[in-house]
This record gives structure tokens, C-alpha cells and sequence, in this order.
């Protein structure tokens, strides 16, 4: 619907599926360069984590600003 505002639970749901590819891929590239499947665990988790909460906070700072959005009609038949 065009003007909606997305719930926090649709920006949250989004954050989460968008972070685990993107910390999996980080998890992988740790491994293969330490070869340490604990230290590419851990820093997997640390980047979903705080990306998360980063792309929450990016999110919802964006949803109250206009630029590039057009305005709903005044009414509608």
C-alpha cells in the first residue's frame, strides 16, 4: 500500500532473514581465513548481532523521513 508505514515487527523480521546470509558469509570468510571454526562461530554471531540491532535502528530512522516518498491521495472512490 503506497504511504504505509512498516510494523517493528516486519523491520525486525527483515533485519534477521537479511543477517543470516550476510553473518553466514562472514562466519565462512573467518574460517577460511583462520581455519578456527570457534572464532568464526563467534564473529558470526557478534556481526548478526549488532548488525541487526544497526539495520533495526537504520530502518526506523528512514520510515520517518519523506524524502522520495509520494503523498496518498487526499481521498480515494
Amino acid at each position: 500500500m503506497l504511504g504505509s508505514m512498516e510494523s517493528h515487527a516486519r523491520s525486525i523480521a527483515k533485519a534477521v532473514s537479511y543477517r543470516l546470509v550476510g553473518s553466514s558469509v562472514t562466519g565462512l570468510i573467518l574460517f577460511v581465513v583462520t581455519g578456527k571454526g570457534t572464532i568464526s562461530v563467534i564473529g558470526g554471531l557478534a556481526d548478526m548481532v549488532l548488525k541487526i540491532a544497526a539495520y533495526f535502528v537504520h530502518e526506523r530512522i528512514w520510515d520517518r523521513i519523506q524524502f522520495g516518498r509520494t503523498k496518498p491521495p487526499e481521498y480515494e472512490i
